[in-house]
């Protein structure tokens, strides 16, 4: 179609792109690439491909904020629409500084996308040549793909809420989506973690099939920066249970958007504290037989102008991954 309109999806997920290519108004010209970093963002653009970008802002290579920030150094002319689950009100406002036209909080909803597009000014085609429904060619989406997407979603919706409580900005990581065995968990957790002593709590979680536990590690050095953030002053009693009300901020947020994306219900146990200023392979010691072969989600939570990271895993039991693949199946199709 000569007058197709370009039109480039880049997200690192094979899922997101999916759901956004699906999501496009039937019968608008557009001619379809996709990209899965900034990097190859930026050379689509170059290269007449991207009139239209859809940008999602956690990626590998280059993120979003960045290939926002190189487009405009070059002067590269493009009409972006951030669509992400960072939806931290200073990653809105961040994006839409750096050129993007709007903003879209994921998983996006084809009304939203297309009230987006239309917001562009491009306008509609005529209604007399209106085209018949273009079949864009979709990403190939495996179930570690799609729970990572779900995941980062997920994570996103924790992130805004802790860095409401703390007034910081949290920047995001890729969540890791892996099938570990004990011993592969201990050492996921100790290349987290370092030598460093650490704090943990464990919150379980079950419902629709599915259970496990939710472990949140902090760095022992770092909880009195985090207490200064809310401007408390720590003695032994008070400064667990500022660890296990951050634990129930960051794990409950991140169930809460599971189960809404996957439509289940998860009924949350009370925080545990698994261990205090210990370090990873002494925990792992304590909590050996809680741990199998499970699926573990791991995010790391990085606060801004500050040496703080909180790490946060989910550890899904070997017994919930049929369920979860059934559940997992319904968005992908």
């Amino acid at each position: 179609m000569d007058d197709a309109i370009p039109l480039l999806v880049c997200d690192d997920s094979n899922m997101a792109r999916k759901q956004l290519i699906r999501c496009l108004p039937a019968n608008w010209p557009f001619r379809v690439s996709q990209a899965d970093n900034g990097l190859s963002g930026l050379q689509a653009i170059r290269d007449g491909r991207g009139q239209i970008v859809l940008l999602d802002l956690t990626m590998p290579e280059l993120d979003g904020f960045g290939m926002l920030a190189r487009m405009r150094e070059e002067g590269l002319q493009a009409d972006v629409i951030v669509i992400s689950g960072d939806v931290q009100e200073e990653a809105i406002r961040r994006a839409k500084a750096l050129g993007a036209r709007t903003f879209i909080k994921k998983p996006v909803q084809p009304p939203e996308l297309e009230a987006a597009l239309l917001g562009l000014g491009r306008g509609l085609p005529p209604a007399s040549s209106a085209a018949p429904t273009q079949h864009h060619p979709l990403p190939l989406v495996n179930f570690r793909d799609a729970f990572r997407e779900v995941a980062n979603i997920a994570m996103g919706r924790a992130a805004e809420l802790l860095g409401r409580v703390l007034d910081v900005f949290i920047h995001l990581p890729i969540p890791n989506v892996n099938i570990l065995e004990v011993g592969e968990l201990q050492m996921a957790l100790a290349d987290a973690q370092g030598n460093q002593h650490v704090s943990a709590i464990c919150q379980g979680y079950i419902g629709s099939g599915i259970a496990g536990e939710a472990l949140l590690i902090f760095h022992d050095a770092e909880i009195s920066d985090v207490a200064s953030l809310l401007n408390n002053r720590l003695d032994s009693s008070s400064r667990l249970e500022l660890l296990l009300d951050l634990a129930t901020i960051i794990i409950g947020a991140c169930l809460n958007g599971l189960s809404e994306q996957l439509g289940m219900q998860l009924s949350q146990g009370h925080p545990l504290v698994l261990g205090q200023h210990c370090t990873i392979d002494e925990l792992i010691r304590l909590n050996r037989p809680r741990w199998k072969r499970t699926l573990a989600v791991e995010i790391s939570y990085a606060l801004e102008n500050h040496d703080i990271q909180f790490d946060l895993m989910l550890l899904f039991t070997e017994d919930s991954v049929p369920r979860l693949q059934q559940k997992i199946e319904l968005l992908i199709n």
